[in-house]
C-alpha cells in the first residue's frame, strides 16, 4: 500500500533547489509503505496483452501513456535492470558507458557546485552519482512509481536532493535555474514534441550551459528489436516517423515510442536554439556481455545502438 503523505525530508528538498529557487507547481513524488519492496503484486486486474501498431499519437496522449506504462512497468525494470545501473552510478546506455569515462558533461572536478537538472530520472541513479561529485541535481520523472524507487535507494544515505514528478515538456522550473541538463535514455525517445522540450531545456539553462542527452540510436528504428540474429534484417523504413503505439482493447494508447532520424535530431537541437558540439555512438565493449531488450552484443558489435547528443545553449 502506498503513502498519501510526503515524507518531511522529501518535502524538504522538493520545495527549492539547492540554491534556494523555488519550483514553479512542482510535485514531490510521495513515498512507499515502511518496508514496500519493488515487486509487490498488484490488487489490480491483470490486463489483456496490448495490440502493437503504427499510427499518430500527439502530445497529451504519448505524455499520458507512457506515464502510465512506466508506473505500472517500473518494479519490473528496477528489478531487471537495477543492478546493472547501479544505485549511483552515471551509465548513458545499455553498452555500458559510464561517465566516469566519457566525461560528456565535462571534466569530473567542473562538476562541484553546479545545479544539474536530470530529466526522465527513473530511479534517480545518475542524479545519485552528481550528488557524489559535489554537484546539486534535481531528479524529474513522469513517472510517480519510478520516484519512489528513487526515495527507496535513497533512504538512509547522507546525501539527498529533490525529486521532481513533471512532464519534461513543461518544466517547472525558472528561467536560467541550471548550469547543466541530462537525460540517459529519459523523456525523449517518448515525447511527440522533441523541440519542445528541447526549449523548455534550453529555457531553464543559463548561458553557456551544457544539455547533454541519450537516446535510442535511429538507425535500429529500421530493423526488429530483437538481440539474435533475427535483429539484423532490416523490416522497415529507417524515413518512416509513424510512432510505434501498444494500444488496449479500446484503442486507447498506453505505450508510446516517437521515432526521428539523425537528421532530424540535428535539426531539432538547432531549431531550439542549442549548438551540437558532439554525436556520441557508443560501440559495445568486449566486457558487457549481457542482452538488454535488443541490445546485445551480436548486434552491438555490427550497427550502433546509442545516440548520445551533446549540445551547448550560447
Amino acid at each position: 500500500m502506498i503513502q498519501e503523505h510526503v515524507p518531511e525530508t522529501v518535502r524538504e528538498t522538493a520545495d527549492e533547489t539547492a540554491d534556494g529557487t523555488a519550483f514553479e507547481g512542482a510535485t514531490a513524488a510521495p513515498g512507499g509503505a515502511p518496508g514496500a519492496e519493488p515487486g509487490a503484486p498488484s490488487e489490480a486486474e491483470p490486463e489483456a496483452e496490448p495490440e502493437a501498431t503504427r499510427r499518430d499519437s500527439g502530445a497529451t496522449e504519448s505524455s499520458r501513456a507512457n506515464r502510465g506504462w512506466w508506473d505500472r512497468n517500473a518494479d519490473d525494470y528496477q528489478i531487471e535492470h537495477g543492478t546493472f545501473l547501479g544505485d549511483d552510478r552515471f551509465v548513458w546506455c545499455p553498452e555500458g558507458l559510464d561517465e566516469v569515462e566519457a566525461g560528456l558533461l565535462g571534466p569530473l572536478e567542473s562538476l562541484r557546485g553546479l545545479d544539474i537538472l536530470e530529466i526522465g530520472a527513473g530511479a534517480a541513479q545518475c542524479s545519485r552519482w552528481l550528488a557524489a561529485q559535489g554537484a546539486r541535481p534535481v531528479a524529474l520523472d513522469l513517472s510517480h512509481r519510478q520516484l519512489q524507487h528513487a526515495l527507496r535507494i535513497g533512504e538512509g544515505r547522507s546525501l539527498s536532493f529533490p525529486l521532481v514528478e513533471a512532464d519534461a515538456g513543461a518544466l517547472p522550473f525558472r528561467d536560467s535555474s541550471f548550469d547543466l541538463a541530462c537525460s540517459a535514455y529519459g523523456a525523449i525517445p517518448f515525447v511527440a514534441d522533441p523541440v519542445g522540450v528541447f526549449r523548455e531545456v534550453r529555457r531553464v539553462l543559463r548561458p553557456g550551459g551544457r544539455w547533454v542527452f541519450s537516446v535510442t540510436h535511429p538507425v535500429r528504428w529500421a530493423f526488429p528489436d530483437e538481440p539474435g540474429p533475427e535483429g539484423l534484417s532490416v523490416a522497415a523504413s529507417y524515413f518512416d516517423r509513424t510512432p510505434y503505439v501498444e494500444q488496449d482493447e479500446e484503442g486507447r494508447a498506453v505505450y508510446v515510442e516517437h521515432h526521428r532520424t539523425v537528421g532530424d535530431r540535428v535539426r531539432d537541437v538547432v531549431a531550439a536554439g542549442f549548438r551540437l558540439i558532439d554525436l556520441v555512438e557508443p560501440e559495445w565493449p568486449a566486457w558487457n556481455t549481457q542482452e538488454w531488450g535488443g541490445w546485445s552484443p551480436l548486434r552491438g558489435n555490427l550497427i550502433p545502438g546509442t545516440a548520445i547528443f551533446v549540445c551547448v545553449r550560447d
